[in-house]
């Protein structure tokens, strides 16, 4: 309906009940006093589950006001109730009853189907609903502004339910739900939250809103066929036990199956004070919301007050958290019209100009008035904030009550046990959500806890959530038809079909599952040449198979349709070359170290040999003589420790700090060499023309792959090969026969497949080998539909076989090990550069700069002693004390000092030093003799 279309068509349906003297009784005021009395409407079904506690809820919070003196100041509510039967054509025409005779608000719907009809016609004549029931999120909208939601929206139950369906692991839900507003907007949120968890609901199963038990019966079989066991039950709570009622008489109360009901289940059990051990039965196991009402002194009043009401026979059912919610809407209302009194002192009605029928229409629209003051007292009520028995009653910027909250409960025996909480807060918690407002919030994984919970069936353990469906029918196993590699999967004459290495891996997985798994394998390919197994996964994807097995890569492009398995096997494109025998070059001990490395060594040899000789010069007789010996000897001396062969002795301190730092590098380099040889004359025993992939792409000689393999698709793709250039091949036979042609006789110059079949080829072929390095890094999986449960079972299975060892036994079965060496590190590869003993130059360098610097400390400071000791040889004793010493005038006097033999100088030294003790004592004698006078 439009918003003029939908009042003109509900008023044309209820014109014979209009009474347009009504409206001349209405509430208006005059300006400055306050009505003695103000009307207010409710809307709802009396005899439902919900209405029977909501209705004396209100009558009771009515009554509370007009005898509080605290609120309205005096002025009464009266208020008008009008069933609605069940009915939402009946429900809408009440409505406009209602509006009619000008009540300033509606207290309901309690149906979100009469909701969404009677708001257009509120929002018009502005008055508020106070739907205290309509818990369709879809009423939040900005469309409906009139309706001031006072229970919580099933947008926060619908995200409680998807966190538990998480919680517990599970990835698809059947939703059972009644197909009209209510139903369908619960379940569009609960899709949406499931969507932000990486799950979904596989099946909607609606039934209309009066489906009796045949349709509800043949609705259940349907589900019952499907693989879900995961149910969601979003119902009326007058008809919803009988999906219960017809899921237990069809089986599907039992082990396996999990059953989650929103909060209507929650009010049905608990407007009963005892309960009824039928009613009982049919829920047992089942996981209920219901929302979370916090304890408070105001709620045990209440709740004692209704108890002694219920037992005196004045309450015809036990309280429920509607009831809570009725309530604390009269509460709300009242302290709104407080405020809007206490500001506007007036209520008035007026004619809606758009309603007004000219022409005398029989219709009577000018029988609807509008409230003048609507927009302000829907204003008041979103801006009001009070304690109420369901706690605190306040609107958050989106219209929605703060601090949405649910009870999880687990119904077993005659009642049903409390397993936690959920708050949008908090998320799930075993910790009430008043008592986690207090904490800052933690809504990550490892924070989120249920207590345990009975399931159907009586057991602890919880569900898988899926089950194969009941149809007799068995998996559609899709199989390719290899004619080639067939140790991995090939046709035989055994009751499955095929066998190979991959077929007996899965068939050891699924024996593993805890249940039994009907299989059809279904060989894909016309048995000429291999199949392609894009097209293989393509018909997973759409369903033709329920899942394909076999030797299929796990590649990108086919994750984005399909899930796979766990890898079973490790995979990766590799290039085989064809190899022939060579002689070691002549110069082949030269190409363990660079030409860099060489140099830098022999310089460092020098270095340090003349650094030990320099240290060892004035102590070590075997370093002196004549230049030419000497030259000869440091020569000798540096290259004689690359093998530990040095005759000469080093006496000095510093000499061995420099020779211990140096033979060490010596050690690690000769041993360094000596490795890097021996790998080196190795693989010169096998050369190829190709080195690598770098190589490979840089010709322009043809490359050969094997049919079916994505390998073409890779070199294409993200090589940017030219497809001219792939030669495709079916067996190995092509595969020997192509590389032993060349690309110059019509063959190829190398083949590129995966490492398994290369493995495979290799050891019988010893000619080929691979070369360079593995340049993808994949695996081959099982391939299922999106979101199977089956391929996370086999995961876990298939890690279960390979950590018991059956995956290489089942390896060792089919693949024989391998002839040949399928590895070719190339010579460049074992070149030793500087940049790997950099670090050993820098600390042998350090070594030799601290032993010169310390050494040429001690040189100057006893060339000091030196000169000063020969400065006073041959001066007359009375002129020394007059003479300052002379100083160095020449670097050839440092020079020829420093040739000196150290204990020459020693022995000047020492002289100075006696001759000085005896001049003192000669002082000291002349002193004494003339003393006395």
């Amino acid at each position: 309906f439009t918003k003029m279309g939908s009042i003109s068509f509900l008023a044309l349906c209820f014109s014979t009940t209009i009474m347009g003297a009504m409206a001349a009784g209405g509430n208006g005021t005059s300006p400055g006093t306050r009505p003695g009395e103000i009307r207010v409407g409710t809307l709802f079904t009396f005899n439902s589950t919900i209405g029977r506690a909501a209705k004396l809820a209100i009558e009771l919070a009515v009554d509370d006001v007009n005898r509080n003196p605290s609120v309205l100041a005096g002025t009464k509510l009266r208020l008008l109730a009008q069933d609605t039967n069940c009915s939402e054509f009946l429900g809408t025409m009440e409505a406009l009853q209602l509006m009619e005779k000008q009540v300033v608000a509606i207290i309901g719907p309690q149906s979100s189907g009469i909701a969404h009809v009677v708001s257009h016609a509120a929002k018009e004549l502005r008055v508020p609903l106070l739907a205290f029931a309509a818990t369709d999120p879809s009423l939040s909208s900005l469309e409906y502004s009139y309706l001031v939601r006072t229970t919580q929206s099933d947008h926060f139950q619908m995200n409680a339910v998807a966190d538990i369906i998480d919680h517990y692991g599970w990835r698809e839900v059947i939703a059972i739900f009644v197909d009209d507003d209510f139903g369908r907007g619960g379940i569009d949120a609960l899709g949406d939250a499931l969507a932000e968890k990486r799950s979904k609901i596989s099946y909607k199963a609606a039934f209309p809103p009066n489906a009796d038990g045949s349709a509800i019966t043949g609705l259940l079989e349907k589900i019952n066929l499907l693989e879900s066991r995961v149910y969601v039950v979003h119902v009326n709570p007058d008809s919803g036990l009988t999906v219960f009622s017809v899921a237990r008489s069809l089986g599907m109360m039992g082990d396996g199956y999990v059953w989650i009901a929103s909060d209507w289940l929650a009010s049905v059990v608990d407007s009963t004070e005892s309960a009824n051990p039928d009613t009982m039965d049919l829920i047992q196991g089942a996981i209920v919301l219901r929302q979370h009402v916090p304890e408070s002194d105001l709620k045990r009043a209440f709740t004692f007050r209704w108890s002694n009401m219920f037992r005196n026979g004045k309450a015809s059912s036990s309280l429920n958290t509607y009831a809570f919610h009725a309530y604390d809407s009269v509460w709300l209302l009242a302290h709104a019209i407080d405020q809007f009194l206490h500001e506007e002192q007036t209520i008035d009605f007026s004619d809606e100009p758009i309603l007004h029928d000219p022409s005398g229409s029989s219709l009577h629209l000018s029988a609807l008035k509008r409230f003048d003051g609507g927009d302000k007292l829907l204003d008041k009520l979103l801006l009001t904030n009070f304690s109420g028995v369901s706690g605190q009653v306040l609107f958050d910027s989106d219209g929605d009550l703060i601090n949405p909250a649910y009870d999880i409960l687990n119904i077993g025996g005659t009642g049903s046990r409390r397993i936690g909480f959920w708050s949008n807060y908090s998320g799930l918690s075993v910790v009430a959500p008043e008592v986690s407002y207090r904490n800052p919030p933690n809504a990550s994984t490892s924070s989120r806890q249920l207590y345990s919970v009975i399931w159907p069936g009586e057991t602890a353990a919880t569900p898988r959530g899926w089950a194969f469906p009941n149809n007799g029918k068995p998996l559609r196993i899709g199989v390719p038809y290899r004619t080639s590699y067939k140790e991995f999967v090939s046709r035989d004459d055994s009751p499955d079909s095929v066998q190979g290495y991959c077929i007996d891996v899965f068939k050891a997985a699924v024996d593993l599952l805890p249940y039994p798994v009907p299989l059809s394998f279904i060989l894909f390919g016309d048995g000429l040449k291999n199949p392609s197994y894009d097209d293989l996964v393509q018909r997973v994807y759409e369903n033709y198979f329920d899942a394909a097995v076999g030797d299929i890569t796990i590649v990108t492009n086919r994750t984005r349709i399909v899930d796979f398995t766990q890898p079973y096997v490790e995979s990766g494109l590799v290039i085989v070359a064809p190899v022939k025998e060579t002689n070691s070059s002549a110069w082949a001990f030269l190409k363990p170290f660079t030409i860099q490395m060489w140099c830098v060594t022999g310089a460092f040899f020098l270095f340090v040999g003349a650094v030990v000789w320099i240290l060892e010069h004035r102590l070590n007789a075997e370093f002196r003589g004549s230049p030419r010996k000497q030259l000869v000897t440091i020569c000798w001396f540096s290259f004689s420790t690359m093998f530990f062969a040095q005759k000469e002795r080093t006496v000095s301190s510093l000499g061995r700090f420099v020779l211990i730092i140096w033979l060490f590098v010596v050690l690690i380099i000769n041993s360094s060499y000596t490795a890097s040889l021996t790998s080196i004359l190795t693989v010169e025993q096998l050369s190829s023309g190709i080195r690598g992939l770098d190589s490979l792409i840089h010709t322009s000689d043809p490359i050969g792959y094997q049919v079916g393999s994505f390998a073409k698709n890779y070199m294409t793709e993200e090589l940017n090969i030219a497809e001219s250039r792939l030669v495709s091949l079916n067996n190995p036979e092509d595969y020997a026969r192509a590389l032993e042609l060349g690309p110059q006789r019509g063959g190829v110059a190398a083949i590129v497949d995966e490492l398994p079949y290369v493995e495979l080829f290799l050891s019988t072929n010893c000619k080929f080998k691979t070369v360079g390095q593995e340049f993808t890094k994949s695996g081959w999986g099982f391939a299922f539909p999106r979101d199977s449960p089956l391929a996370v079972d086999l995961s876990t299975a298939i890690l279960r076989l390979s950590e018991n060892g059956d995956l290489q036994r089942i390896h060792d079965k089919w693949l024989p090990p391998t002839g040949c060496s399928s590895q070719d590190s190339g010579i460049g590869s074992n070149r030793l550069s500087l940049g790997s003993f950099w670090g050993l130059f820098l600390i042998s360098g350090l070594a030799c700069l601290v032993a010169l610097i310390i050494f040429f400390a001690r040189i100057l400071c006893q060339y000091n002693e030196y000169s000063s000791s020969q400065e006073t040889v041959g001066i007359p004793e009375s002129e020394r004390s007059f003479k300052r010493p002379m100083r160095l005038t020449s670097i050839k006097d440092l020079i020829a000092f420093v040739d000196k033999k150290e204990h020459e100088v020693k022995s000047v030294i020492k002289q100075k030093s006696i001759s000085q003790q005896q001049r003192r004592s000669s002082q000291v004698s002349d002193g004494q003799f003339m003393s006395p006078a």
